[in-house]
């Protein structure tokens, strides 16, 4: 190989982005419930209206293919070049290792023709070239590159061609070794000078380095250009391969954190007469164990990251949740997510003590920010219960056991001597479905203490009753319609009256023993109204949930929390309507969630647009959702096991079935999911009936 210099060549332009330094759930929701004006005889006078600001936007990731394996990602356009524009690159634990990565071929770049992602951390580009204008309009040479989250390129040129091909090969490399923040707001800076390194290129900055090396060694290489050659000779239908990798100095591959921590779920497999279950099932699968990072401190302990590309770490009440949805997998994630967690907690005296930290979060257009601890702090001591249902080893449990009772304890603390448990940061808001997240854990909480032989002298039941009894008072808001429960409870008493997907919340009561649930906040004649509007085409938009009904002030179809389908709160509403008995308006929500996947290649993101679905239309991507999240994931594999209703009680050895009887997608059958630590098998018939296939030795079948 010859190291060449030459004159600094101009590089491609690289797009300027002016992003939101944060996700779209940081931004400043509009809260119209403001105290009283003040009379205009004692306001001051007016001051200098301030300059508006930038509006800034985050470069666009609905069109990425985004390749996953945390702590690493490749996200390129469907071209397949990295040109160093937008978001496009290698990365490596949050930094950009690569951002340029262009290959021409004879002088010309190839035209693609296909990009399709090969499974959650591979993606495959397929270009052609045709050499000369008087042999026709075929493609002489196809160009195809498999590009891996890991670093790993591998690019090779399939000839097409009758006759023997000489071509010259290039491939020009650039990095600015920008951290993904700086990437998203613009900040990433010039691309920096290379060096001839060994078999490739070397880039350095203050911060990091970075090799890429190629096999076989390139003939030629130009530092300022960044510029990689070979002379490649391919005989009539032969192919001829170069392999490139991204590798921060002084490291070696990447190994995905996830790597070998769903082993057993990979086998998991969905059959029916619906075609969509099993590739639905199976990218869920692959999403979340491609998300999965481990606790530095303790590696054996696995969690999910929220999601790729924005939120690539960890995130409590998303992560807690996550786990949740994805116990019929096992409880392996479960049981990291919970350690690492309590590693977390607020200790020491105080009102925070036991608290779970969490950042704030965007409520929508109706309400302020919401604290995730609060989320967090309660999703806890409930994953702990029904993840001992579902097969945690008791020695696990008992280590366990005293966060959870912290958890709750801090619960009772904060509520003090009232009903309702307010936000920490809102002083006297009380919302929904944080009262719903609080009676579950109140009553799943009480259920574990007693059973590991701990009295309740929180008197967490008692409570639970009073929440009860006070919410469908002063949670419902009463009219011609029928009603509807309150977003949220106002300090001076009044309710915040629009309706949000958050009340699918106010379904999931959770897992109690002998498969049986615990009660909800609603009463069955609230509950069958709630059924009815989730129903209605207000919230259904016949591709899930909107977060916001449609004729709800400040509605908005691409709003966050303000219109948007969120899928994690649409597989809520699934199960939950299932659970109640409402399958006609789960069955609609799952039909849409299903057809929505299926137009997202059953890679399902965050939320899309709660636009109405239309006779051959398709859900409108949300541009700043993440894809793969780790509760889209886990929802995937939530609402499948649903259909099934498989409620299991490990400790008492017993596992219940619940099937949705009208079976909305025919005849299905789910096989290597987890109950008890061992396989579990189970077939739902075009009848509704179930029937388990497979099942731990001694585990009994449940009336």
């Amino acid at each position: 190989m010859q190291a060449r210099t030459a004159p600094p060549t101009g590089r491609p332009p690289s797009t300027s982005f002016s992003p939101s330094p944060s996700s779209p759930s940081s931004s400043p929701p509009l809260f119209p419930y403001a105290p009283t004006p003040v009379p205009p005889r004692s306001r001051p006078s007016p001051s200098p209206a301030p300059e508006p600001r930038r509006v800034r936007e985050l470069p666009p990731a609905h069109t990425a293919l985004i390749c996953v394996a945390l702590p690493a990602l490749a996200i390129s356009t469907d071209e397949g070049q990295l040109t160093g524009r937008g978001l496009e690159g290698f990365y490596r634990a949050g930094r950009r290792t690569l951002s340029r990565c262009h290959v021409r071929v004879a002088g010309r770049d190839p035209v693609a023709v296909q990009a399709r992602m090969l499974s959650a951390d591979r993606a495959r580009f397929v270009a052609t070239l045709r050499l000369s204008t008087d042999g026709g309009p075929d493609p002489e040479v196809v160009v195809e590159r498999i590009r891996h989250a890991d670093g790993t390129e591998r690019i090779t040129l399939h000839s097409a061609s009758g006759r023997p091909l000489r071509l010259p090969l290039e491939v020009s490399l650039g990095t600015d070794l920008a951290e993904v923040g700086a990437v998203a707001s613009g900040r990433a800076g010039p691309e920096l000078p290379a060096s001839v390194h060994d078999s490739g290129m070397r880039w350095s900055s203050a911060a990091a380095h970075c090799v890429v090396t190629a096999d076989p060694a390139p003939a030629d290489a130009l530092a300022s250009a960044g510029l990689l050659r070979w002379e490649v000779e391919l005989l009539p239908g032969a192919s001829r391969s170069v392999e490139l990798r991204v590798r921060p100095d002084g490291t070696g591959p990447v190994r995905a954190a996830g790597h070998g921590a769903l082993r057993s779920a990979a086998g998991a497999r969905a059959v029916g007469d619906d075609p969509r279950v099993q590739p639905l099932l199976a990218r869920s699968v692959e999403d979340l164990q491609a998300l999965l990072l481990r606790d530095s401190a303790h590696p054996a302990d696995v969690y999910p990251a929220a999601g790729a590309p924005w939120r690539c770490g960890l995130a409590p009440a998303e992560a807690l949740a996550a786990a949740r949805m994805a116990l019929p997998l096992g409880t392996r994630i479960a049981a990291g997510t919970l350690r690492t967690l309590a590693r977390t907690q607020v200790e020491g005296p105080g009102p925070r003590s036991g608290l779970i930290p969490g950042p704030l979060r965007d409520a929508g257009p109706h309400l302020p920010p919401g604290c995730t601890g609060t989320e967090a702090t309660l999703l806890f001591p409930v994953l702990l219960a029904e993840a001992w249902r579902w097969g945690l080893p008791g020695q696990e449990v008992e280590e366990l056991l005293p966060v959870a009772e912290r958890c709750l304890r801090w619960l009772r603390t904060s509520v003090g001597d009232g009903i309702f448990l307010s936000d920490v940061r809102s002083a006297g808001i009380a919302r929904s479905e944080v009262q719903a997240h609080a009676h579950r854990a109140a009553l799943l909480g009480a259920d574990l203490l007693d059973a590991h032989g701990r009295a309740d002298p929180m008197g967490l039941r008692q409570w639970a009753a009073r929440l009860r009894s006070a919410f469908q008072e002063q949670f419902w808001v009463d009219d011609r319609a029928g009603g509807r429960p309150a977003a949220a409870r106002l300090a001076d008493g009044r309710p915040v009256p629009h309706l949000t997907s958050g009340a699918a919340h106010l379904l999931d009561t959770g897992l109690l023993g002998s498969g049986t649930l615990a009660p909800g906040l609603l009463d069955k004649i609230r509950t069958e109204q709630l059924a009815r509007l989730f129903g209605g085409p207000v919230m259904d938009s016949g591709w899930g949930l909107r977060s916001l009904g449609a004729k709800e002030a400040a509605y908005n179809p691409f709003g966050h929390r303000g219109g948007a389908v969120r899928v994690q709160e649409t597989a809520v509403a699934v199960t939950g309507l299932a659970a109640a008995g409402y399958e006609k308006e789960a069955s609609s929500l799952l039909r849409g969630l299903l057809s929505a996947a299926e137009c997202f290649g059953h890679r399902l993101p965050e939320m899309y647009a709660g636009e109405q679905r239309t006779e051959g239309g398709a859900p409108l991507p949300h541009p700043a959702a993440c894809r793969p999240a780790a509760t889209a994931a886990a929802a995937g594999v939530h609402v499948l096991a649903a259909l099934a209703g498989i409620r299991p009680d490990a400790p008492a050895g017993t596992v219940k079935l619940n099937p949705i009887r009208s079976a909305p997608l025919g005849e299905l059958g789910l096989s290597a999911l987890s109950v008890a630590g061992a396989p579990f098998s189970v077939r739902v018939s075009r009848l509704g009936l179930a029937m388990v296939e497979e099942a731990a030795d001694g585990l009994q079948l449940g009336v």
